[in-house]
């Protein structure tokens, strides 16, 4: 009989990793391995862990984000899967995340520096600065006041200027803004 990979629930504290949503079909014949208090189920494999769950995202100790499918369900209810080597270790004193952004799809997050998209170029934050900076971004990408004071003539493009500016300096919003008022 084949041994499965048993962590203790408490083996995931201050961690951070990115699932992917799979179909819930992938569980069917796995024995649920343990249930959170929030109603989480945990299955384990030998290659990863499942999770289902309604709630993603900040959990506990842990940064857990769920990766949709493209097709969408009316199930609030999600199943995730992660590989074991996905779990990367999380503290408020590290600068352990940077910033991607998605211009074509106008979104932006985070990653851990130990993902293989890490490009070593982008600014390593501690999750609190990371928060901040992911705010600023959102505000550029959903709002066009902030472009009032300006001479453009393509504002997506003065948009990127600035979002990279946050994702590869230490400058603060204000002083990019203010340089590029400046030209």
């Amino acid at each position: 009989m084949e041994k499965i990979f048993r962590p203790s629930p408490n083996s995931f504290k201050n961690t951070f990793c990115v699932f992917k949503e799979v179909n819930v079909d992938a569980i069917e014949g796995l024995k649920l391995q343990f249930e959170s208090k929030a109603g989480s189920s945990y299955f384990y494999t030998k290659e990863g862990m499942f999770r289902y769950s309604n709630h993603w995202g900040r959990l506990a100790n842990s940064k857990w984000r769920l990766i949709a499918m493209e097709q969408t369900t009316d199930s609030k209810r999600k199943l995730g899967f992660a590989n074991w080597s996905d779990f990367y270790p999380d503290n408020a004193e590290e600068e352990l995340y940077f910033i991607e952004v998605d211009y074509a799809n106008n979104t932006v997050n985070y990653q851990h520096k130990l993902s293989p998209t890490f490009d070593s170029k982008s600014i390593l934050r501690t999750s609190f600065e990371t928060t901040k900076k992911i705010k600023q971004i959102r505000n550029l990408q959903q709002l066009n006041s902030w472009a009032k004071y300006f001479d453009y003539d393509d504002l997506d493009l003065l948009r990127i200027q600035i979002i990279d500016e946050l994702v590869y300096s230490n400058k603060p919003l204000e002083a990019i803004k203010s340089e590029l008022l400046k030209k």
